[in-house]
């Protein structure tokens, strides 16, 4: 009982924190003084998000520059949060160099492991960069979503990964017999990634039409599907990461939930498919 306790107080302060900075705006009646808010807040998860992956990267011998890859993950998350405020060329340009420079900034993260004693300088030189990759990119497409197409549509695709998991436990827990993919994550069953897919396509549809009826029904089923499947991918990818590097949790800041990665791990991966598919596909 303490346990699921302690789990459910941790869930319910991500939960005010994540969903409370995003709708802060309009609880305050001021965008701009909410995109600022959620900022903050990815920027917090963003940095701790670096920590984690350094630390488990570290533990199997790996020494990427860490001053590096903070440098580039904070600068990409915070040019992204300042376009919107600025003039909208003067914004475009500014992310459009940011993208652009990436090949130099490889090339920085390559020249630093010449004074480095790494056995492997070519494979820390991209560890340098995957939080930038991995997480500050991601991060900043959701910020940049919320001027774009509504902090409500960004509130449903959170949402989605949320009943995703929940209905891929509970249809595990029911109908579970076949394992999906034990190599990386032994208590997944096709019967409950199914169920959790069935249960979000479903949601998407009716709540989704609701909270921002300016997208066609059938572009909220495609949003289902895309957050559903890319979710389970995503939640498969970090648990490849922490096999790979031998740990159970990315941290501990959450207790009985474990770090800014396992938080975040899916999101991270569905951000970049639904930003392309909604600049696309489903413009608003």
């Amino acid at each position: 009982m303490r346990t699921f306790l302690i789990r459910t107080a941790s869930a319910t302060v991500y939960a005010l924190l994540f969903l409370g900075t995003l709708l802060s705006g309009h609880f305050l009646h001021n965008a701009q003084l909410g995109l600022v808010i959620f900022a903050a807040f990815l920027m917090f998860v963003n940095v701790g998000c670096t920590f984690e992956f350094f630390r488990m990267v570290g533990q199997q011998g790996a020494v990427p520059s860490k001053v590096l890859g903070y440098i580039f993950a904070v600068a990409m998350l915070a040019m992204v949060a300042v376009a919107p405020l600025m003039d909208v060329l003067v914004g475009f340009k500014l992310v459009l160099f940011a993208i652009i420079l990436l090949p130099t900034l490889f090339a920085l993260s390559a020249i630093v492991q010449l004074w480095k004693h790494s056995e492997q300088p070519f494979r820390d030189a991209a560890y340098t960069m995957v939080p930038m990759l991995y997480i500050a990119v991601p991060l900043s497409l959701m910020l940049a979503m919320v001027p774009e197409v509504g902090a409500r549509v960004v509130l449903m695709v959170i949402l989605m990964v949320w009943i995703n998991d929940s209905g891929a436990y509970i249809g595990g827990s029911l109908f579970g017999k076949h394992k999906m993919w034990v190599r990386h994550s032994p208590g997944k069953t096709w019967e409950g990634t199914a169920f959790g897919v069935v249960v979000t396509i479903l949601v998407a549809i009716f709540l989704g039409s609701w909270l921002q009826p300016a997208l066609a029904w059938y572009h909220w089923a495609a949003l289902g599907v895309i957050c559903s499947v890319v979710d389970t991918l995503g939640d498969l990818v970090e648990s490849m990461l922490k096999r790979s590097v031998g740990v159970k949790d990315s941290g501990n800041i959450m207790p009985g939930h474990g770090g800014f990665l396992d938080r975040f791990d899916s999101l991270l991966i569905i951000l970049p498919f639904v930003f392309v598919y909604l600049n696309i596909f489903a413009s608003l």
